[in-house]
């Protein structure tokens, strides 16, 4: 797996992650930048003071994929120890209702966007879905 890049924090972060499902089809992304290069995760990253979990998600989801999420939910979260010195808490949104065809909106940190079965997720998953399948290994089946 890639080489812990994360500064050294005092308190754990959140990171909040976006499932969005077509039928039984997950929307994937292959990380390309210096971070987790070649790793595969879903539109996600930190939570921003005085935003709710829900407007995190949905506004990660556009900046990165260009689909306007229109009805959510929070239906999980993870503990994510990266170091002794790293550690997140991933909050998981699902979304069921949107608009819009997936986009590379942010091509210098992702190679591209793909519908995978639930039963065929590419490797590796970053962390947090890792620990979230080992916590529900048939959420996505």
């Amino acid at each position: 797996m890639a080489r812990n890049y994360l500064i050294p924090m005092t308190n754990p972060r959140i990171w909040v992650a976006c499932i969005l499902k077509n039928g039984s089809q997950i929307l994937i992304g292959k990380r390309k930048s210096k971070h987790w290069s070649g790793v595969y995760w879903f539109p996600w990253w930190h939570l921003e003071m005085n935003e709710t979990i829900l407007e995190c998600a949905f506004r990660e989801c556009k900046e990165e994929t260009w689909i306007q999420c229109i009805q959510g939910k929070i239906l999980w979260f993870t503990e994510d120890i990266f170091s002794t010195e790293n550690h997140y808490v991933t909050f998981f949104v699902q979304v069921d209702s949107f608009k819009w065809v997936p986009e590379t909106l942010e091509e210098e940190k992702c190679e591209w966007w793909e519908w995978y079965s639930g039963n065929n997720l590419p490797k590796p998953l970053f962390l947090p879905i890792q620990n979230l399948l080992k916590q529900y290994p048939h959420i996505f089946l």
